[in-house]
């Protein structure tokens, strides 16, 4: 808006009319593309179009790339949905790619390397190394499986970094969780439009082109529904994390009508997470909220947990025909569902492997890589099922240890900087951030919990949070104390 004010002021109306031209003229191309070559012509020419300027604007401010990388997350599965036919996972590999440019573009002019020094950041280097040595190893069936896979399971773990560095300021932090929660609200509202309305054409399609993708989803004569993620079980998790996070920033100090809609938000998403049928999912709300109830060693917040929890045991044991509660229900008792019993059996089986392979038999062994690469192994035929046995098949005991490192060095240094921030807005930040990776790091044994969209990329913003508010703060009372003396 403000460029165009300046050229309004400096070229007058001609200006602002050959802009208006300009944009007429891409719109109608658009329009023409998509109808002679559908989605995809459209979206190529709008990103041949937009991609020099994004270019630019990336590199130039990294704050700007920051939140576009974020918003790119929340969509790309969706976008990929409808049909597109190019090439999305690569365009966010190429904004990672940015940021890392204007990230080492800015260490030449003020160098900083403090973030390297951080506990979880040496855990992250030491595991993207050990992941990239992983294409040496004797064990794996195929290079070309190293190859897709470590962009999701190494590569984008270079996040952490960028996001340490660029978010500088707690007005940053209030931009990026503002928009997060607006964009967990469209998915939301999108949930409700699948539960109450239908699917729409394009999602009808994508169910009627594979009955595996019918097994999955339609169960009990209900339709699970995913919103606009990859799959159930991604839609579930984002809407567990949001509520975690709107339950957190209660605790902060804003305006009584901000909580009041903070707590609007956790009802509905709790409530569309339903929608899922996840199971695992409905587990990671009481285990935060029994970690929170820990943390804030507060009688009214034991008080308000314990009713709470009368409250979930009314719900897991009460007599229903409803099949959403009835699936809810089922998730506490892991003994009567046959499909927890299958997959306890198939890691009972890969046991023996594991503890003889301590490197693992290769990135991408398993699951949609190992089927695609290495049909006829034995990894092949694995369903891992879990984001610890995944990295226990592929990467070895070895790899655990450090998966499972990753994830306590986030709740130690979440834990500790809570204890130590004195700013409570700060605080608020920093114990949302420490509840969510606590429920991913259970969420993480039933499911896989942070190879989708967008939560591959978020959790690692949480770890980079908890590190940024804590410096945030101790910057605060420095300048504090500088004041008084």
């Amino acid at each position: 808006m403000r460029v165009l004010v300046n050229l309004h002021r400096q070229h007058g109306r001609s200006a602002i009319a050959v802009i208006a031209l300009i944009a007429i003229f891409i719109s109608a191309l658009i329009g023409f593309l998509i109808s002679k070559w559908g989605v995809t012509g459209g979206v190529m020419l709008l990103i041949s179009t937009i991609a020099p300027l994004a270019i630019f604007f990336i590199i130039k401010n990294p704050k700007f790339g920051v939140l576009i990388y974020l918003i790119a997350a929340y969509l790309v599965m969706f976008v990929i949905s409808i049909g597109v036919n190019f090439p999305l996972g690569t365009v966010m590999d190429g904004i990672l790619l940015l940021l890392l440019i204007g990230f080492l573009l800015d260490q030449k002019i003020n160098p900083d390397w403090t973030i390297l020094k951080y506990p979880i950041s040496i855990v992250i280097i030491v595991w993207i190394l050990y992941n990239m040595i992983q294409i040496i190893n004797p064990n794996a069936e195929s290079k070309l499986a190293w190859l897709y896979t470590i962009r999701s399971v190494a590569a984008v773990m270079l996040s952490y970094f960028i996001f340490s560095y660029q978010i500088k300021s707690i007005a940053f932090i209030r931009t990026i969780i503002k928009i997060w929660l607006f964009l967990s609200f469209i998915g939301a509202l999108y949930a409700i439009k699948q539960e109450y309305f239908g699917f729409s054409d394009f999602e009808q399609r994508n169910i009627d082109s594979s009955p595996l993708f019918t097994t999955l989803l339609f169960i009990d004569g209900h339709w699970r529904k995913w919103s606009i993620f990859s799959d159930p079980v991604a839609f579930s998790y984002n809407m567990i994390v949001s509520s975690i996070l709107c339950i957190s920033l209660m605790f902060a100090p804003f305006k009584l009508s901000t909580k009041i809609l903070l707590g609007m938000l956790t009802v509905l998403f709790l409530y569309v997470m339903l929608f899922s049928g996840t199971r695992a999912a409905y587990v990671l709300l009481p285990a935060a909220m029994a970690l929170l109830c820990i943390m804030k060693l507060n009688i009214k917040v034991f008080f308000i947990g314990s009713i709470a929890t009368v409250f979930f045991l009314i719900l897991i044991f009460i007599p229903t025909s409803n099949y959403t509660l009835f699936r809810f229900q089922s998730a506490f008792r892991p003994s009567d569902d046959a499909s927890y019993s299958v997959r306890a059996n198939n890691q009972k089986r890969i046991q023996p492997y594991i503890k003889s392979h301590p490197i693992g038999g290769g990135l991408g062994s398993t699951g949609t890589w190992g089927a695609k690469f290495s049909p006829n192994s034995y990894l092949a035929q694995f369903p891992p099922d879990s984001g610890y046995m995944r990295v226990a098949v592929e990467l070895g005991w070895v790899g655990l240890l450090l998966i499972c490192a990753l994830f306590m060095m986030g709740m130690i240094n979440g834990i500790n900087n809570y204890f130590r921030i004195k700013n409570k807005e700060l605080k608020a930040y920093c114990l949302g951030m420490t509840l969510i990776v606590f429920a991913l790091t259970i969420g993480n044994f039933p499911q896989e919990a942070i190879v989708q969209f967008p939560l591959n990329v978020y959790f690692y913003l949480f770890l980079a949070i908890i590190n940024v508010v804590y410096r945030l703060d101790t910057q605060e009372q420095f300048h504090a104390k500088n004041l008084e003396s």
